[in-house]
């Protein structure tokens, strides 16, 4: 037999093995090699979606429209205003005090197969929460034609409180057997303490109660446009709970409100200028009870503090940056409060922030251009949204010149919810 001849592997070989051994481990998927992968950066709701649409009803003090109808007319005017027809739409978002459902919505405007829906508990706490929760559903992929929406009849219709049929809530066993029966005697008791522990006084709520009327003066649609409010009128008007009187409480409305929400890519299609929905965030702190906060250290440090961290951590601009916002004011010290919270001044600050016209058109921060609760309308603070869509496009009654950035609020006191809006 031949000799088998061997011959030892050269440079040559050697190194072409290794770098195929080199390959196959660098391209080698195990255990360890996949956990130090980096995870793709998660998904955020940065301007992935716009408002392209809104619509409400008139405003009084009684409608003879039911609620339902109330919320249809409002619901078509914003798809209208969208030019988006509402058999496209497939995702509804509103309150959970919202007395007409989803079923009934759908099928009366005439919507077509929904994959989408959802209600936010809280009353005033969930207005800028229905748009969250569309701008999260849009991006995502669940849904492609949102449609937020609140209808009430608050000025015809019974106050919530005076139902003495049903149990009384955990919360409310704590506050109504001891004389805190409405929102008012609550949201008083903390006006007090506000007064006496940082020294705000009469004078700066009448500042809010002001800069709401006299933007509610431009505004037709406003229920007290044409009413202008003094000082001495404010101050003569009757106590509805100490210190709070007649015109630091919200208006009673009948009426409704909706927009339309859609990706930021359809935005570019729809009839008007895009709003691009920036920032969301919901905000419930630790041992939180509503209104009164008595499980807090300091029960000054509301709900808006809690959403205030997240909105600005997922923004690309901050307080300061902020053109005009819209403020949930069914009363008026949760103005000062919301500017501590959400970071436009130091703690205790939040009174003297609204001195010499601050509030106003032309001040350092113009608040509640259409005139908010307390002088537009008071739908549990979905007019606030509205009042930001027109702003970043330039059509309010009170514009603030060249507004781009919008903060809009819900209900201080209660679980809440805001928005970043952006032209």
């Amino acid at each position: 037999m031949a000799a088998r001849r061997t011959t030892p592997a050269g440079p040559t070989a050697r190194t072409s093995a290794m770098t195929t051994a080199a390959a196959r481990a660098a391209t080698a998927t195990t255990p360890a090699t996949a956990s130090m992968t980096a995870p793709p950066a998660p998904p955020t709701l940065k301007d992935a979606t716009a408002i392209v649409g809104i619509g409400q009803t008139p405003f009084a003090r009684r409608l003879d429209a039911s609620e339902k109808t109330l919320a249809c007319r409002a619901i078509l005017a914003a798809l209208d205003d969208a030019g988006i027809p509402p058999s496209q739409v497939d995702a509804f978002a509103s309150y959970t005090m919202e007395e007409t459902d989803e079923v009934e919505v759908a099928k009366a405007v005439g919507a077509g197969d929904v994959t989408f829906f959802a209600r936010t508990g809280f009353g005033g706490g969930a207005s800028c929460a229905t748009v969250a929760h569309l701008a999260a559903a849009i991006a995502t992929g669940q849904a492609s034609v949102g449609v937020a929406w609140r209808s009430r009849k608050r000025g015809s219709g019974p106050r919530p409180w005076t139902d003495t049929r049903r149990q009384l809530p955990t919360p409310a066993q704590w506050t109504r057997p001891y004389g805190l029966l409405r929102p008012a005697d609550e949201i008083a008791m903390l006006a007090r303490r506000y007064m006496h522990e940082y020294g705000a006084t009469r004078d700066h709520f009448f500042n809010v109660a002001r800069a709401c009327r006299n933007h509610a003066h431009r505004n037709p649609a406003a229920i007290m446009h044409g009413r202008p409010l003094t000082r001495e009128t404010y101050m003569s008007s009757r106590w509805i709970s100490e210190p709070l009187c007649l015109f630091d409480n919200c208006l009673e409305t009948d009426g409704a409100l909706a927009c339309v929400v859609v990706s930021a890519e359809r935005a570019r299609d729809c009839r008007r200028s895009p709003v691009y929905v920036h920032a969301a965030a919901q905000g419930l702190p630790a041992q939180h009870h509503g209104m009164v906060n008595y499980w807090n250290d300091d029960p000054l440090t509301g709900p808006s503090w809690t959403a205030a961290r997240q909105l600005w951590k997922t923004a690309d601009f901050g307080p300061e940056d902020v053109d005009v916002a819209q403020i949930y004011d069914a009363f008026t010290p949760l103005i000062p409060l919301s500017l501590e919270g959400y970071g436009f001044c130091g703690r205790g600050e939040g009174a003297a922030f609204t001195e010499d016209g601050a509030l106003e058109l032309g001040g350092r921060l113009p608040v509640n251009t259409g005139g908010g609760g307390l002088s537009e309308a008071y739908v549990h603070g979905f007019n606030l949204i509205t009042e930001g869509v027109r702003q970043l496009r330039g059509t309010s009654t009170a514009q603030v010149p060249g507004a781009t950035t919008c903060l809009v609020t819900a209900g201080e006191g209660v679980p809440t919810s805001a928005l970043l809006l952006r032209s």
